[in-house]
C-alpha cells in the first residue's frame, strides 16, 4: 500500500490469528480502539507517534479468505506484492525492537528500507525515505521513459474567466485529472485573471481529490471574475511573477472571446514582462531562462455559442436546457388562459439560444440579430403569423427574442415593444418574460460534461506538444471531432460577426455561423410559420406520405413527425399517420394529419402515433404491406424508428422487386436510446436517454456518497451497443464501464475489485466517497448487474459496501432534450426534400434509393440501404464501427485507473 493511506482492512483466519495480530501492532505502537467485538477490532497509529502525515487506522476481522502461503526467510520480501509502508526516523532502533518481539525481518540497507511479516503475513516495510505523495495526485509513468524525463514536471494552470458557463468544472475536472495521468502539476487560478494578479492561496496545487464530484456542478468552483487590472501592464507583470514564482509554463484558459484574446495578449508580452521583472529584481535570471515561453491553451466555455471555429461552445446547450425547460412551463399557463408570452433570452451578438428555443420549443416567431425581419413592417408580418396560427386553432402565442435582436436598420426590438404590438394589434392577453441568469444556472447537460471533459484532455495534449513557435491554440469541436486550431484567427472571425451585423451584411454574419446554423433556421422558417402558399410544389408533384413509427419509443420521435407534418402540408403534400407501425397499416389503421392536430407534439415523449417492433417481411406479411400501401395511395413513406426499422429498411428494399407498390422513396430517420443505427453518429433518443441517465446516476451518486462506502453497479440500456454506458460513464464520472463490445472476464472483475480497494484505502476513513459503474444490459450473460455486485461486496473485504440499481424504461425519458427536438426538425425536414427530390423517378416505378437520413459530423447524408448493410453487424444489431468507442479508455483513466498498478508505484519510487 502506498505512504498517506488513513484506512487498512487485515483479514485473519481465526480469532486466535486475530489476536495474535492485534498484540503484534500494539508492540509497533498502533492502539487499540473502543469499543470492540469480537472477531472485529479497530487500531489507530496516531501521526504524532509516527512520520505519516495522517493518523493510520487498521482495521482486522475474521475472514474467511484465504491467505497466502507464509513466505520462508530465503525468500526476497521486497518482491512481495501490497504492504504497509511506514516512516521510521531510526532503522537501528526499529530493528532492535523487532529482535525484541521475536519478529524476523530482512534489511536493504543502500534503501533505507526494513521488511517484516506481521502474523498474518502481510508485509510491513519500515523506511526512512521521504514520504511519496499521495498516489491519487501521481503520474501514471511510462515504464520506458527515462528517470530525467520526469524530473521537472510540467506545471499547468487552469483558470476560468468571463461569464460562467455550466461544464466548465467538467473541464477543469478533465484539466487536473489527465494532466496529473501525464506526469504534469497542475494548478488552480481561483477568481479568474483576478487570482493570476493576486496570486497567494489563489493560485492552488490541484490534486487528484480537489475535483471529486465536479461533473454534475454548474458553473464554475474555481470562480470567475471581472479583473480591471490584469488589463494594466502592472497587473500582467504582478501574474507573470506570480507564475514564475510557482514554477508554472502553461496555462489554459476556459471562457469567452475577451478572456482568450487577453491569454494571448498575456503569451505575447511573456518575453518582455520576464525582462522588466527581472531587471527589477522581483525574479532571478535563472527564472528568466527557465520560464522563458509560456504556453496558452484557449477552451470556450460560453452560453451563446458566439466563438468562431468550434461548431459548439461548453455551457450553450445546458442554457438551452433552461431556457426549454421554461418555456415548456410557460406554455402550459399560456395554453390555459390563450395568452401570448414573448420571452428574451441571452445572446447580444448571436441569436443561438434563440433560434435553437424557438426550435425547440415550437415558438411562433423568433428574433435573432444574424437575421432580422427584412420587411420595413415587421410587425405587421409577426401579426399575421401569430393570427394565422390562432385562426388555426392553436390556443397560445409565443415569441423568442435574443437581447441583441435589431431591425433591418439596426434598431433594437425589444420585448415590450412586441407585448405592445401583440396586445394592441391583436388583442392578445401578452406577459413579458426575461430569463436572465436562470440560463446560465443547474447542473451541466449530459452534452456539456462530455464536450467539457474531451475537450479538457485535449487542451492538456495541446500543452504538451505546444513549441514557442507554434500559436496558441483554441481547442474546439467540429463535425463532431475536437479541433485545435489558431486562438487569435478564431477570435478574430467571431468579431467578424458583430462587424457585419453592423455593416448590415447580414449573409455574411449568417455564414460566419456554424454550418448547420442557416440551414436550422430554414427548417424552423418553413416548418414552423405557415407562409402564403408561396413554397408550394406544382400539383403534379404533390405526395401522399405515409409517417411510419417503429421500434422502442425513443425522444424526439414526435417533434420528427411534427416537422415533417407542417413542412409537408406547406410544401403541398398530404401527410398521413400510421398508427402501431406496421402491423397498424396491415390492419388498415391510417389517418390523415393536419397542421394543428400535431401542435404541442415537439415537447412530447415517447410515439404519438404508437410504435412496434414488428419487422415487415418477418413478422408482417409483406404482401399485406404492399397492398395497404397500394390501397391508400402512398406515394413516400418516412419511418422513425431504431434498429428493427433498419432491418425493415433491408426487407422494404429487397421486395421492390416482386411489389411495384413498394417502389416509392422511403426514409429512414433514426431513433433509438442505443444509438446503434448504421450511417448516423446520433439518433433521435440517444441524447435524451442520456441526460435520463446522468439525472438518475446523480442521484444515486448522491445516495452512495451519504452512505460513504458504497458502490452502485448501475444498469443502461443499449441491446449490443455500449454507446449509454461509456458516453454515461464519462458524463458522470464512473469509476468503469463494462459494455458488450469488450465483455467481461473474472480478471477484469480482479483488477475493479483491486482499484476499488485501493480508492478506498486512500479516501479519508470519515470522508469516504460513494461511486458507481455503469453496465451494459447485454455485457455478459454470466456477470449479471446482481453478480457483479455481490462479487465486489464479498472481495471488497469489508471496504465498502455494494448495490444495485436497474434504471429501465427511465431510460427513455419523459420529455424529448432540446438537442434531439432540434435533431428532429433538421431530418424531417431533410427527409421530405429526399422524398421529393425522388419523385420524379417513383412516378417512373423505377427503383429508388431506400435510405437512412443521418447526422454525420454536422452533415446530414442519406446513405443507401445497400451501401450501408456491409458496414453493419446484423446479428448483434449495430454498426461495425462506432466514432464514441475511443471515449472508452478516458472513463478509466479520469477515474485514477493505472494509478495504483505496481509499475506505477516503482517508478514513481524511482524519481
Amino acid at each position: 500500500m502506498p505512504l498517506g493511506l488513513s484506512h487498512v482492512v487485515l483479514n485473519a483466519p481465526s480469532l486466535e490469528e486475530l489476536n495474535k495480530a492485534v498484540a503484534f501492532y500494539n508492540n509497533l505502537g498502533f492502539q487499540t480502539l473502543s469499543p470492540t467485538k469480537e472477531g472485529d477490532v479497530w487500531l489507530k497509529l496516531p501521526a504524532k507517534c509516527s512520520q505519516n502525515a495522517t493518523d493510520l487506522t487498521l482495521r482486522i476481522l475474521i475472514s474467511t479468505v484465504d491467505l497466502s502461503p507464509r513466505p520462508t526467510l530465503e525468500e526476497d520480501w521486497s518482491r512481495l506484492s501490497g504492504g504497509l509502508v511506514l516512516l521510521s526516523n531510526d532503522l537501528e532502533k526499529r530493528k532492535s525492537h523487532l529482535n525484541s518481539i521475536d519478529a524476523k525481518y530482512q534489511e536493504y540497507a543502500e534503501d533505507g528500507e526494513l521488511y517484516t511479516l506481521d502474523p498474518l503475513n502481510n508485509v510491513i516495510v519500515f523506511t526512512d525515505r521521504p514520504a511519496l505523495p499521495n498516489l491519487l495526485d501521481l503520474p501514471q509513468i511510462d515504464s520506458n521513459s527515462s528517470k530525467k524525463d520526469h524530473a521537472v514536471p510540467r506545471k499547468i494552470a487552469v483558470l476560468t474567466s468571463g461569464g460562467d458557463a455550466a461544464g466548465m468544472n467538467a473541464s477543469v475536472r478533465a484539466v487536473v485529472r489527465y494532466g496529473i495521468s501525464k506526469g504534469c502539476h497542475v494548478y488552480g487560478v481561483y477568481e479568474g485573471y483576478q487570482g493570476l494578479v493576486d496570486g497567494g492561496d489563489r493560485i492552488r496545487r490541484m490534486d487528484w481529490k480537489s475535483v471529486r464530484g465536479w461533473l454534475s456542478v454548474g458553473g464554475t468552483s474555481i470562480g470567475t471574475a471581472r479583473c480591471m487590472p490584469f488589463k494594466t501592464r502592472e497587473g500582467r507583470l504582478r501574474a507573470a511573477e506570480n507564475l514564475v514564482h510557482h514554477g508554472i509554463d502553461s496555462l489554459i484558459v476556459c471562457g469567452g472571446d475577451g478572456s482568450l484574446t487577453g491569454a494571448d495578449v498575456f503569451r505575447s508580452e511573456w518575453p518582455g514582462l520576464l525582462d522588466e521583472l527581472k531587471k527589477a529584481n522581483r525574479i532571478t535570471e535563472e527564472d528568466a531562462t527557465t520560464y522563458g515561453h509560456l504556453t496558452i491553451v484557449g477552451l470556450v466555455g460560453s452560453i451563446d455559442n458566439d466563438m468562431a471555429g468550434t461548431d459548439i461552445t461548453i455551457g450553450a446547450v445546458t442554457s438551452l436546457h433552461r431556457i426549454c425547460e421554461s418555456v415548456d412551463s410557460i406554455g402550459t399557463t399560456a395554453l390555459s388562459h390563450s395568452r401570448a408570452f414573448v420571452i428574451e433570452v441571452m445572446g447580444r451578438h448571436c441569436g443561438w439560444l434563440a433560434l435553437m428555443a424557438g426550435i425547440a420549443t415550437g415558438a411562433d416567431f423568433v428574433f435573432i440579430p444574424e437575421r432580422p425581419p427584412m420587411e420595413d413592417d415587421w410587425e405587421s408580418t409577426m401579426c399575421a403569423v401569430a393570427h394565422r396560427h390562432r385562426m388555426l386553432g392553436k390556443r397560445k402565442t409565443v415569441i423568442i427574442v435574443a437581447e441583441g435582436a435589431i431591425d433591418k436598420s439596426l434598431k433594437p426590438i425589444r420585448p415590450e415593444y412586441i407585448k405592445d404590438i401583440l396586445t394592441d394589434r391583436l388583442g392578445l392577453d401578452t406577459r413579458v418574460t426575461t430569463l436572465g441568469h436562470t440560463q446560465r444556472g443547474g447542473s451541466p447537460a449530459a452534452f456539456d460534461r462530455i464536450l467539457a471533459t474531451i475537450q479538457g484532455v485535449a487542451s492538456v495534449d495541446a500543452v504538451l506538444r505546444s513549441t514557442p513557435e507554434t500559436p496558441s491554440p483554441l481547442i474546439g469541436m467540429t463535425s463532431n471531432k475536437v479541433t485545435c486550431g489558431p486562438l487569435m484567427k478564431a477570435v478574430e472571425l467571431t468579431h467578424e460577426v458583430a462587424k457585419a451585423i453592423g455593416e448590415k451584411n447580414f449573409a455574411r454574419a449568417m455564414e460566419l455561423r456554424d454550418p448547420q446554423f442557416a440551414e436550422e433556421f430554414n427548417a424552423y422558417t418553413a416548418s414552423t410559420i405557415l407562409d402564403d402558399e408561396s413554397d408550394l410544389l406544382p400539383a403534379h408533384l404533390r405526395l401522399r406520405i405515409g409517417i411510419v413509427h417503429m421500434g422502442a419509443p425513443a425522444g424526439g420521435m414526435n417533434a420528427a413527425t411534427r416537422t415533417a407534418v407542417r413542412y409537408a402540408l406547406n410544401r403541398g403534400h398530404t401527410p398521413f399517420a400510421i398508427f402501431n407501425g406496421f402491423p397498424g397499416l396491415v390492419h388498415g389503421s391510417i389517418e390523415e394529419l393536419t397542421w394543428i392536430g400535431v401542435d404541442g407534439w415537439i415537447s412530447h415523449g415517447g410515439s404519438e402515433l404508437g410504435t412496434n417492433r414488428a419487422v415487415p417481411g418477418e413478422d408482417v406479411d409483406m404482401g399485406m404491406v404492399a397492398y395497404q400501401l397500394q390501397k391508400f395511395n402512398i406515394q413516400a413513406l418516412m419511418i422513425v424508428g431504431g434498429f428493427e426499422a433498419f432491418s425493415g429498411l433491408i426487407k422494404l428494399n429487397e421486395a421492390r422487386e416482386k411489389y411495384p407498390s413498394l417502389c416509392i422513396p422511403i426514409g429512414l430517420i433514426p431513433a433509438t436510446v442505443s444509438n446503434n443505427v448504421p450511417g448516423t453518429d446520433f439518433s433521435l433518443g440517444s441524447d435524451t436517454s442520456l441526460n435520463s441517465i446522468i439525472n438518475a446516476c446523480d442521484s444515486i451518486m448522491q445516495s452512495a456518497r451519504s452512505s460513504r462506502r458504497r458502490v452502485f453497479v448501475v444498469e443502461v440500456q443499449g441491446g449490443m451497443s455500449g454507446y449509454l454506458a461509456v458516453e454515461g460513464g464519462l458524463a458522470t464520472g464512473a469509476n468503469t464501464v463494462y459494455i458488450p463490445e469488450e465483455g467481461i472476464k473474472l480478471e477484469r472483475l480482479q483488477s475493479d475489485v483491486r482499484h476499488l480497494m485501493a480508492l478506498y484505502l486512500d479516501d479519508d476513513a470519515d470522508k469516504s466517497e460513494g461511486r458507481i459503474i455503469l453496465r451494459n444490459e447485454k455485457a455478459s450473460k454470466t456477470y449479471t448487474t446482481d453478480v457483479i455486485s455481490n462479487i465486489l461486496k464479498d472481495e471488497g473485504r469489508g471496504l465498502f459496501d455494494s448495490r444495485t440499481a436497474v434504471l429501465g424504461h427511465i431510460q427513455q425519458g419523459n420529455t424529448p432534450s432540446p438537442m434531439d427536438r432540434i435533431h428532429a426538425t433538421r431530418l424531417a425536414m431533410r427527409c421530405i426534400d429526399f422524398i421529393e427530390q425522388h419523385t420524379g423517378a417513383a412516378l417512373e416505378k423505377a427503383h429508388l434509393l431506400v435510405a437512412v437520413v443521418g447526422l454525420t459530423g454536422a452533415e446530414v447524408h442519406f446513405p443507401s440501404v445497400k451501401e450501408l448493410v456491409p458496414k453493419a453487424d446484423l446479428a448483434n444489431r449495430k454498426p461495425n464501427k462506432a466514432w464514441w468507442f475511443e471515449h472508452r479508455d478516458l472513463v478509466d483513466l479520469l477515474s485514477g485507473r493505472g494509478l495504483f498498478t505496481p509499475e506505477a508505484q516503482e517508478s514513481l519510487k524511482q524519481q
